[in-house]
């Protein structure tokens, strides 16, 4: 069976410095696979190749059996892959509901269905008291929150996650982690995971990549993973080690 997301040989260079080396992997359709490796080896640059951001210097990028390398984001939006930012991007004038409601328009005709849809995304993630209060108005923990709505939203196959857990406090993990299983289980979603936290790369992960210095250097089942010498060599002296 073809994969959901098939990344082949993915090559991408910034002014000679080359962030990715021969990149690939497969997502299988309804796996949770996360991404992790030290600060700067190429993560956030990868999940732009993918989700359309940028293009990549060489390589292919297969959805759902199309290739879609070169796209422009709202194409690769449009296909089914949605995507959260590390740094959470609302629109900070407009209110909760109505930021979920722009990722709705792209699928659901009329703005009455946008909302009721929007609506219907907020609640399992416990913002909908705060539907009508402006994201500006928002603590991290909600704002990280209101990211991943936006993102669901556009009615996703494939979504990418790109450190949701970041600057949380441990409870404030828990729910997210809680939330993310919640959502897999419930959909059936595929979910792409960028993530330094590690108690939630195993509370999560069905298969991880690691990712070094651009390359990928070990992918398997976590447990497998955690025994790898050079993950835990290249991991020495991180902050969070496995």
């Amino acid at each position: 069976m073809t994969a959901l997301l098939e990344v082949k040989g993915i090559a991408k260079s910034f002014h000679g410095l080359r962030a990715l080396n021969q990149v690939s992997f497969d997502a299988e359709r309804g796996a949770i696979v996360v991404l992790i490796g030290p600060n700067g080896a190429g993560k956030t640059t990868l999940f732009n190749v993918i989700a359309g951001m940028m293009a990549p210097d060489a390589g292919e990028i297969y959805f759902t059996g199309q290739r879609i390398d070169g796209w422009r984001a709202d194409q690769v939006c449009a296909a089914g892959i949605g995507r959260t930012f590390q740094i959470v991007r609302p629109f900070a004038a407009l209110t909760v509901l109505d930021n979920v409601m722009v990722g709705a328009l792209l699928r659901t005709k009329g703005v009455s269905k946008a909302r009721r849809h929007a609506e219907n995304i907020l609640e399992p993630l416990g913002l909908g008291p705060k539907k009508n209060l402006s994201a500006a108005a928002l603590t991290l923990p909600d704002r990280k929150l209101l990211e991943i709505a936006r993102a669901l939203a556009t009615q996703p196959k494939l979504l990418l996650l790109d450190e949701v857990l970041a600057g949380l406090r441990p409870g404030e993990c828990d729910q997210v982690i809680q939330l993310l299983l919640e959502i897999h289980q419930r959909d059936g979603m595929t979910l792409l995971i960028i993530e330094h936290v590690m108690r939630a790369v195993m509370a999560l992960a069905k298969q991880i990549v690691v990712l070094h210095h651009g390359e990928v250097i070990a992918a398997g089942a976590p447990e497998t993973i955690v025994r790898d010498p050079r993950v835990l060599e290249c991991y020495l002296g991180e902050e969070t080690p496995l």
